[in-house]
């Protein structure tokens, strides 16, 4: 026979034990009731046009910088800490954060206040050819920044002026303290060596130019179908203008001078005037051609006339560089 005096007592032990048991657990599961300060980090990819896709990133910087956002809880307010990574050496970042806002009240339609907000995050971020962190203690509480502020996070192009009505300039843009887009964007590159008649012997180049020159053709893949081609050309000579062109391949039988391609260059693709600079010198643009397109099925030729020279496109022996374009 089951002796209920000793029997009952038990079960309301062990239902108080699980009681608080679930009490502890509930607590440590509450963000901050712990007494435990709250930390977050969030990552931001190259402009690409993931935030704006109307207008990613229109500048000579190189695409492969990136940034981190972190928040840290303190008592009386929030650390915000932002490192960037791939920084340019000697040049200074312009880091914001930037309120939303209605584009249909703001003076140029942006989807945010153009002044930044210097109580949360306005910072100048010393490139140093690495990765460079810069931080500002704010009043706004930890919960106030991750739940209800709506508003950007910018770092602006230190190769531009400032232009926070231009989103093209902005190397990162997107929401503060939330979660990105991270598009696994494609890119390729494209090497270049002298002319020296690899397309045909009767095109290789005569002039007065070093044969050190050399070229790169970079393709990436941005939002909506579009790309960004940049060029980048060593050993130019500083204060030369290098006239750099995408020609499309065209039948010589029907082209005016018999030329293997369209003289007139494709602006869609890539016209640019690079100024040489006794180094690397580059030129980038924004291509209404596709990453696929540009590196699968356009045909066309990547051309760099010699500075020394008076432009020409129908005499290839005055191309430097002159190759497939994106092959």
């Amino acid at each position: 026979m089951l002796n209920t005096k000793n029997y009952l007592p038990r079960i309301w032990n062990v239902l108080m034990l699980g009681v608080a048991f679930v009490g502890l657990v509930s607590c440590s599961e509450d963000d901050g009731t712990d007494g435990e300060m709250m930390s977050m980090k969030y990552d931001y990819a190259f402009h690409n046009g993931q935030t704006v896709a109307s207008a990613p990133y229109d500048g000579m910087h190189d695409a492969t910088l990136s940034a981190q956002l972190m928040l840290e809880e303190m008592d009386g307010g929030t650390m915000v800490t932002v490192m960037l990574m791939n920084t340019v050496d000697g040049e200074m970042y312009p880091v914001h954060a930037h309120d939303a806002a209605d584009p249909a009240s703001t003076p140029n339609g942006t989807p945010y206040n153009e002044s930044p907000n210097s109580d949360l995050l306005v910072q100048m971020a010393a490139g140093n050819g690495g990765t460079v962190t810069v931080s500002q203690m704010t009043e706004m509480s930890y919960e106030e920044i991750t739940s209800s502020y709506e508003g950007f996070l910018v770092v602006h192009d230190p190769l531009q002026d400032i232009n926070t009505a231009d989103i093209s300039t902005y190397l990162i843009v997107g929401s503060f303290a939330r979660e990105q887009a991270m598009p696994a964007y494609e890119s390729m590159s494209f090497s270049y060596d002298f002319n020296t008649g690899q397309v045909a012997e009767a095109y290789a180049y005569s002039g007065n130019h070093a044969d050190n020159l050399s070229a790169m053709i970079t393709v990436q893949e941005l939002a909506e179908g579009q790309s960004r081609v940049t060029v980048d050309i060593m050993n130019t000579m500083d204060g030369e203008t290098y006239h750099t062109h995408s020609h499309d391949a065209a039948d010589p039988a029907e082209t005016p001078n018999g030329t293997p391609y369209i003289e007139s260059p494709n602006s869609d693709v890539f016209v640019q005037m690079i100024m040489g600079n006794g180094m690397t010198a580059r030129g980038s643009q924004i291509s209404t051609y596709s990453y696929t397109d540009l590196t699968t099925s356009y045909e066309a030729f990547f051309v760099v006339h010699d500075p020394l020279q008076t432009i020409t496109t129908t005499d290839p022996t005055t191309y430097v560089i002159l190759g497939s374009f994106a092959r």
